[in-house]
């Protein structure tokens, strides 16, 4: 018999029409969408359904966006195939904001309270450094190790004439299959992409993003999320998290919120968590939402396991299929 862990994907995946099919097609997937525009006082379902890209790609949209798609989804996969997720995930994982989704689809969080956060987690991440002084960028044919140690030569700023300063640069994902996002001052990243060509990784450029997420900038973000979280309601989930920073199952209240600031500027570790779930006997993936980013990713770490998508009614009904 299979044992399941339900993914939940990041900033990236979001589309233009995201969740319109499941939306024309499904009550329960209807009632999120309606129950998060409520909540945040926005029609974010028209923003995921007609655009523009521009709008929906903000990162305070985006964020409540990719889990009201991966909720509706778990809604729907209750409702109309009685598939609850307590009783076929042995774990849930997800990738930077898609933690939260994960929490609430395994009841630590309500859907009104995950909104919310997300909500707040965006503004504050896009706040915490002015634009232009940071960014991204992906390595791709590089482990770890070596994307760990371009990043510590980068961050030293050499100027002749002047003692040597230090910029952030460091790992914000280590998303497995060779492909490591690095995060920081721009400088500092710049000189990393620069390192890296020069030492033969397979391909460096930088990212399209608005913030430099997932490292030490994000500190003032990381404040207002422990402001957040301190009042907030968490339960036990129904089945573990496997945690973005520790690549470790978790089900404590306590714990998944203090990671959950942690998360903000700390390294997703998302190859460590599939080999985490590999390890405690997962051999099949669901990914729960917009793409199938997380489902590629594991195919190419784990092509033994079974990899799935479901994020439109196609989709789904192959998936309840398997089941």
């Amino acid at each position: 018999m299979s044992v399941t862990a339900f993914i939940f994907p990041g900033q990236g995946s979001q589309f233009v029409g995201m969740g319109r099919d499941l939306a024309a097609a499904f009550a329960p997937a209807r009632e999120v969408f309606d129950e998060i525009d409520e909540t945040l006082k926005q029609k974010l379902s028209k923003l995921m359904f007609e655009g523009p890209a521009e709008a929906l790609t903000l990162t305070e949209n985006t964020q409540p966006a990719l889990m009201a798609l991966s909720l509706a989804v778990v809604r729907v996969l209750e409702r109309e195939a009685g598939l609850r997720l307590g009783d076929v995930a042995a774990l849930v994982a997800g990738h930077s904001l898609g933690e939260y989704s994960a929490l609430v689809a395994a009841g630590s969080l309500g859907v009104a309270e995950g909104a919310r956060l997300l909500r707040l987690r965006g503004q504050a991440m896009q706040a915490a450094v002015p634009e232009g002084v940071g960014a991204m960028a992906a390595l791709l044919g590089v482990e770890m190790a070596q994307a760990a140690e371009i990043c510590a030569d980068a961050a030293v700023l050499r100027q002749e004439g002047q003692a040597d300063q230090r910029q952030v640069v460091q790992p914000a994902n280590d998303n497995g299959g060779g492909q490591v996002v690095i995060s920081g001052h721009r400088a500092a990243v710049e000189r990393a992409v620069d390192l890296a060509k020069q030492r033969g990784v397979k391909r460096a450029m930088l990212l399209p993003v608005s913030a430099p997420f997932h490292c030490a900038l994000m500190a003032p973000a990381a404040d207002a999320m422990a402001e957040a979280l301190e009042g907030t309601v968490l339960l036990a989930p129904v089945v573990p998290l496997v945690a973005n920073v520790t690549a470790a199952k978790v089900r404590d209240p306590d714990e998944i919120r203090r990671l959950l600031v942690a998360q903000v500027t700390g390294t997703v570790r998302w190859r460590e968590s599939v080999a985490a779930c590999i390890g405690m006997g997962v051999d099949r993936f669901v990914e729960l939402g917009a793409g199938r980013v997380l489902s590629g990713l594991v195919k190419r770490m784990a092509p033994d396991a079974v990899s799935l998508s479901a994020g439109s009614p196609g989709e789904i009904e192959a998936l309840v299929k398997v089941f």
